[in-house]
C-alpha cells in the first residue's frame, strides 16, 4: 500500500542543444523550406527568355545592378533562408559550368519540388520521391544525347555556322538581343581565336568604356589595356611602334625613400654622397640593362618612376608601370615573352614581339593596343555604352555567350532551344512511367509535368496564350515524336514551329547540366527533415552582429 501511494519519480530534464537554439522537423519543415524554395523561384521566372523582364537590384552599399542574368540576381538577392540557398549555389554552379541556363536551372528545381509536394502531405516517403527524380533524370540525360545532333568540325564553314547559332541564342534573352548579328560574330571569333585546347576564357580580355553606342564596340587581335599612371616624361615616349620588342617586368623601376626605421650613420659628406650614389647606380644599372637588351616596349606590374620614364623617353622606347597582373598574362601569351624578376641576365631571348604596338584613343580613355601577334592565344573585347549599368550587362551578357560557344566548340553536339527539348523529354517520361509499376510511376509523371515549366513560362513572359500553346506542344509530340521533336515556342513568329530549322540552338550540355543539378538539389532539400539554428548564426546570416551580454 505504502508503495502503491508514492508519487512517481520525476524524469530529469536533459538539456542537449545550448539555450535559444531553434529546432524544426517533420513535414512541416520539409514544407516550410519548399515553400521558400518557390517564393525565390517566382521572383526570377519573369527573367526567362527573349521577352523576359530585367531586375533593379540595389545592395547595401546602394549600388544599383539591372540585369535578367539568373546567376546575377540570385547572389545579389542575399538569400537566408538556408535550404533555399541550395538554389543560389546550383545557379552558380551552371554559370561557371556552362555559363548559360540558369534561370532555368533555378525554375526546373522550383517547379520539382513544386509537383512532389501533394505527395509529402500525403506521407510519401522523401526517399521514394528522390529515387524516382533520380531515375527520372537518367532517363532524361540518356534522352538528351541520343536525339542531340552533331556537327562535323571537319567543314569549317558548317561549325562556324554552328557556333553562331549557338551564340545567338544565348544573346536572344539578353539585353544585347537587337544587336545579336553584330555581337555573335564578335564572341565566335574571339573564343575561336583561343588555344583551342584549353579554352581558357581568361585569356578574353573585356574592357569597358562609357559612352558611344553598342556598336562602336570592337574585337582586339591581340591585347588591349588602359594607359596606367604615367609622369611627365611619358608624353615624350613614341606612340607607336613597328615589331617592336617586347619585355615585361615584375620589378620596381624608381628610387625609393627608406623605409620606416632604417638608419644609415656617416661620419663625413662624402659617405652620404656615397650612399645616394649607389642607390642612383643600381637604378641606372636596371634600365641599362634593359636597354642592352634591345626592348622597345618595357611593361611592368610594378611602379615605374620619373627617372626611369624620362630616361626611356631619351632613348625612344614606349613603357608603362603599374599593370595588371591578367594583362601582363594575356601580353605574354600573345606575344611570346616571359615576366622577369630581375634585370641581370636578361637577353634578347626573353623579349616578345608583334606587328604592331599603339596607344590609341578611344571615347574618353587612352588604350595600349598589340596587335597582330605571331603567338595570338588571346584576344580582348572594348565595350562601348551608354550607361555604366547598361555596360556591366552587355559584359555579362557576352561572358554566358563565350561560355556557350566555348561549350560548343568542346562538345560539338547541340539541341533545339524554345522549349523544344523539355517538351520531347516530357512526353518520352510519360510514355516510359507507363511502364513504370508503383509510386515510382507518380514521381516520374510529375518530372515530366515540371519539365513543361520552361515552354510554359516563355509563353507567360511573352504575353502568349499558355494553355493553346502548350496544348498545341503536347499534342504534335505525341502525334509523331519523330516529325514534332524539334518543335517548340517560336516568339518571334508567335506560333508552334520547328525551332531546329529555325536555327534556335543550344549545346546539349547545357540542358544535361541544368537537369542533372535542378534534380541533385530538389532531392538535397527533400533530404533535410530538420534544421538546427541558434541566435547567433541566425544573426550572421542575416549580416547582423551578435548581441553583447549586460554588464553589472
Amino acid at each position: 500500500m505504502a508503495a502503491r501511494g508514492r508519487m512517481p519519480m520525476m524524469q530529469p530534464q536533459v538539456i542537449v542543444l545550448k539555450e535559444g537554439t531553434d529546432t524544426s522537423q517533420g513535414v512541416p519543415q520539409l514544407l516550410s523550406n519548399i515553400s521558400a524554395c518557390l517564393a525565390v523561384c517566382d521572383t526570377i521566372r519573369t527573367t526567362l527568355g527573349p521577352r523576359g523582364m530585367d531586375k533593379l537590384i540595389v545592395d547595401g552599399q546602394r549600388r544599383v545592378t539591372i540585369s535578367n542574368d539568373g546567376a546575377t540576381i540570385m547572389k545579389l538577392l542575399e538569400v537566408v533562408q538556408p535550404a533555399a540557398r541550395t538554389l543560389v549555389d546550383i545557379a552558380r554552379a551552371q554559370d561557371a559550368e556552362v555559363g548559360d541556363g540558369t534561370t532555368s536551372v533555378v525554375l526546373l528545381a522550383g517547379e520539382l519540388l513544386k509537383e512532389v509536394r501533394e505527395f509529402v502531405e500525403e506521407g510519401v516517403s522523401t526517399q521514394v520521391i528522390v529515387k524516382g527524380f533520380r531515375r527520372a533524370a537518367d532517363m532524361s540525360i540518356a534522352r538528351i544525347r541520343e536525339l542531340a545532333v552533331s556537327v562535323d568540325r571537319a567543314d569549317g564553314a558548317e561549325y562556324r555556322s554552328l557556333l553562331e547559332k549557338c551564340a545567338a541564342t544565348s544573346m536572344n534573352s539578353k539585353l544585347i538581343g537587337s544587336q545579336k548579328e553584330f555581337f555573335t560574330q564578335m564572341v565566335v571569333d574571339a573564343v575561336l581565336r583561343l588555344d583551342q585546347e584549353e579554352l581558357d576564357e581568361n585569356m578574353i580580355g573585356i574592357k569597358k568604356i562609357a559612352g558611344g553606342a553598342m556598336q562602336d564596340s570592337l574585337l582586339v587581335d591581340g591585347v588591349a589595356f588602359k594607359k596606367s599612371f604615367s609622369y611627365a616624361g611619358f608624353e615624350q615616349q613614341p606612340k607607336s611602334l613597328d615589331a617592336p620588342r617586347i619585355v615585361c617586368l615584375n620589378v620596381e623601376l624608381e628610387l625609393k625613400a627608406e623605409k620606416d626605421n632604417a638608419e644609415v650613420r656617416v661620419e663625413r659628406v662624402s659617405e652620404y654622397q656615397a650612399v645616394v650614389d649607389a642607390e642612383w647606380k643600381i637604378i641606372f644599372d636596371k634600365l641599362d640593362q634593359i636597354v642592352a637588351a634591345g626592348a622597345t616596349v618595357v611593361l611592368s606590374r610594378l611602379p615605374i618612376g620619373d627617372l626611369a620614364t624620362q630616361y626611356f623617353a631619351d632613348r625612344n622606347i614606349f613603357c608603362a608601370g603599374r599593370v595588371s597582373k591578367d594583362d601582363i598574362d594575356r601580353v605574354c601569351e600573345a606575344t611570346g615573352c616571359r615576366v622577369q624578376s630581375t634585370t641581370s641576365g636578361l637577353a634578347a631571348a626573353h623579349l616578345g614581339t608583334c606587328e604592331r604596338f599603339e596607344e590609341r584613343q578611344i571615347g574618353g580613355q587612352r588604350f595600349n593596343l598589340f596587335r597582330g601577334c605571331p603567338q595570338a592565344k588571346t584576344c580582348t573585347i572594348v565595350l562601348r555604352g551608354g550607361a555604366e549599368q547598361f555596360i556591366d550587362e552587355v559584359e555579362r551578357s557576352l561572358h554566358d555567350s563565350i561560355m556557350v560557344v566555348r561549350r560548343a566548340v568542346k562538345n560539338q553536339s547541340v539541341v533545339a532551344g524554345g522549349g523544344a527539348i523539355e517538351m520531347e523529354l516530357s512526353r518520352y517520361l510519360r510514355d516510359a512511367a507507363r511502364q513504370i509499376e508503383g509510386k515510382q510511376q507518380l514521381i516520374v509523371t510529375a518530372v515530366a509535368k515540371a519539365l513543361e515549366v520552361i515552354p510554359r513560362q516563355l509563353c507567360e513572359n511573352a504575353g502568349f496564350d499558355t494553355t493553346d500553346f502548350i496544348t498545341q506542344l503536347r499534342a504534335r509530340h505525341a502525334q509523331d515524336p519523330d516529325r514534332f521533336r524539334w518543335h517548340g515556342v517560336d516568339i518571334e513568329a508567335e506560333e508552334v514551329a520547328d525551332l531546329f530549322a529555325k536555327f534556335v540552338w543550344e549545346p546539349a550540355l547545357v540542358k544535361i547540366n541544368a537537369i542533372s543539378s535542378a534534380v541533385e538539389a530538389a532531392c538535397l532539400i527533400l533530404s533535410v527533415d530538420e534544421t538546427v539554428s541558434n541566435q547567433q548564426s541566425q544573426d550572421m546570416m542575416a549580416g547582423g552582429q551578435p548581441m553583447p551580454g549586460r554588464g553589472r
